[in-house]
């Protein structure tokens, strides 16, 4: 039987405080307009999304059938940027904004990665999106991603009523 109390960390890293976007420095709620960063953000990365096609449906379906190296690169680029940048936090002890250490912790590989992974690719190629291109795909009028939108969302609601019973 499975302790269902202890928390078992679910990513590679993790903020010791995972509450500073809700509570300001006096540990009261933040102000709604504390949040507009992250809208501020998340348009330019939808704007990046469609400057660079990487929202494009033909673009997704030239990288699943190997026709261009376009998508490639993109991905290629932005885990080099990621390497980069998770070696700099360790070289550097760099903290967080607010001031918090960001830890890593080892990943263990399970065979419900390659599982989940193929599912992931599968939608990914029939559908033309996967969750960051999602709204912005959307934002351009592409109002039937919706239903792929409302399909990860489910998809991920029953990843996370299911995950207890999945093997390890």
């Amino acid at each position: 039987m499975k302790d269902t109390n202890t928390v078992m960390p679910n990513t590679d890293f993790e903020v010791r405080s995972l509450d500073t976007m809700c509570v300001n420095a006096e540990n009261r709620p933040a102000k709604w307009y504390a949040n507009l960063k992250y809208l501020v953000v998340g348009i330019a990365f939808g704007i990046v999304f469609v400057k660079a096609e990487v929202i494009s449906w033909f673009r997704i379906q030239e990288m699943f059938r190997l026709q261009s190296f376009h998508m490639y690169g993109i991905i290629g680029s932005a885990v080099v940027v990621g390497m980069i940048s998770v070696w700099l936090i360790k070289k550097f002890n760099i903290k967080t904004i607010h001031g918090e250490t960001i830890e890593f912790h080892p990943k263990k590989f399970n065979k419900g990665q390659i599982y989940g992974g193929l599912i992931f690719g599968f939608g990914w190629a029939i559908t033309g999106a996967c969750p960051g291109p999602l709204f912005a795909q959307i934002g351009t009028g592409a109002t039937v991603v919706a239903v792929t939108l409302l399909s990860a969302i489910a998809g991920t609601w029953v990843y996370g009523y299911f995950r207890e019973k999945l093997p390890h």
